[in-house]
């Protein structure tokens, strides 16, 4: 698989004009989580997928989330040390078990298995269970899609939304994936929560003082509310766009949690924690789905291509991922812009044990 990495443009470090580079950053997130338990393999796979999300621009879904990697980690709610168990179950049908790990590293454990799969039958379908996803899933499918493949991937998390007419919340946020190959450019990835907002962007609006617009969440006795931290300590978000929403998310819960055998998002008991000792990350499921499009018609990726020219030429000025593109371009030229959570994070970064 593909790293589809971008160099760093000479930036091998910090620098003074308030930018790091990607390698530096791996290595400072790499060694914190190493601190609180993780071992040097898991601990490199997640530094890499969070630095990735925060070079992107996905803050909400980078730096932000090392505290609850952390609490994890260190309360031993998380497993930083799993060795995945895979399985192929079938021709096309390949089981993780990530032993109450994370699932980036379960997901590449499974490369051998995925590769044969798509070889013979030119599908994959990868069930992992009892795993903990605490970042965003373009990274999971983009290098898939740099090499050729469809994919599309949708995960479950802890209990925070609340649909209309619930009492309680019953929902995660409840994101999924989609990825395709593009001839002659990029991969074309969208990747969104089911939910109004993830929780993460409603965390920082709470942090940075913003108000939510109505229909965000609910908060203080099932009452619409424009305050996130209401939303956050007396009620739930909604899914989006109301019952279309809730269905889509049902969907995720019933493939990423029911077919995995994982945990639905109510019954995980310990997510979104506020106290250091406790874990900071769900533990449930993930579902991905993996295509060989040269299986059909041939020429697919060209096909894409031509799509995507026709919808810019009606006036579509940016697709998904656009955004995430550009921002990895200038953080290639000019390095990662450090925010309040890079300088915290490099303040109580720790060397690497042993």
């Amino acid at each position: 698989m593909s790293e589809n990495e971008p160099q760093s443009a000479g930036h091998d470090a910090r620098d003074d004009a308030g930018r790091i580079s990607f390698d530096a950053l791996v290595e400072a997130i790499g060694s914190t989580l190493i601190a609180a338990g993780a071992s040097p393999p898991v601990a490199a796979i997640l530094a890499r997928n969070c630095a990735s999300c925060e070079r992107d621009g996905a803050l909400s879904h980078g730096v932000f989330r090392v505290p609850g990697y952390v609490r994890s980690l260190s309360s031993g709610w998380a497993n930083g040390a799993a060795e995945p168990v895979v399985q192929r179950a079938g021709a096309s049908f390949i089981r993780v078990d990530a032993a109450d790990g994370f699932s980036q590293p379960a997901l590449i454990a499974a490369e051998q298995e995925i590769a044969e799969a798509i070889g013979e039958t030119g599908v994959a379908v990868v069930a992992i269970r009892d795993s903990h996803h605490f970042s965003a899933l373009w990274p999971d499918l983009e290098p898939f899609a740099a090499d050729g493949l469809l994919g599309l991937t949708m995960v479950t998390g802890g209990a925070s939304v609340i649909p209309r007419g619930a009492r309680r919340e019953v929902l995660g946020t409840n994101p999924f994936a989609f990825a395709s190959p593009v001839a002659g450019g990029r991969p074309l990835v969208m990747d969104f929560a089911t939910s109004t907002m993830s929780h993460g962007d409603l965390q920082l609006t709470a942090e940075a003082g913003r108000k939510v617009h109505l229909g965000t969440g609910t908060g203080r006795g099932g009452r619409d509310t424009d305050d996130p931290r209401e939303i956050l300590d007396e009620g739930g978000l909604l899914p989006f766009g109301g019952h279309k929403g809730l269905a889509l998310s049902l969907m995720v819960e019933i493939l990423a949690s029911g077919l995995t055998g994982s945990a639905f998002s109510y019954q995980d008991d310990l997510v979104f924690a506020e106290s250091p000792e406790d874990g900071g990350t769900a533990r449930t499921g993930q579902l991905l789905i993996l295509i060989d499009p040269d299986r059909g018609a041939g020429g697919f990726a060209g096909r894409v291509a031509e799509f995507i020219a026709a919808l810019r030429e009606a006036g579509l000025e940016r697709l998904p991922a656009d955004h995430r593109y550009r921002a990895r371009a200038e953080a290639g030229r000019t390095g990662i812009p450090v925010t309040p959570a890079i300088r915290e994070l490099l303040a109580a970064a720790v060397s690497p044990r042993g």
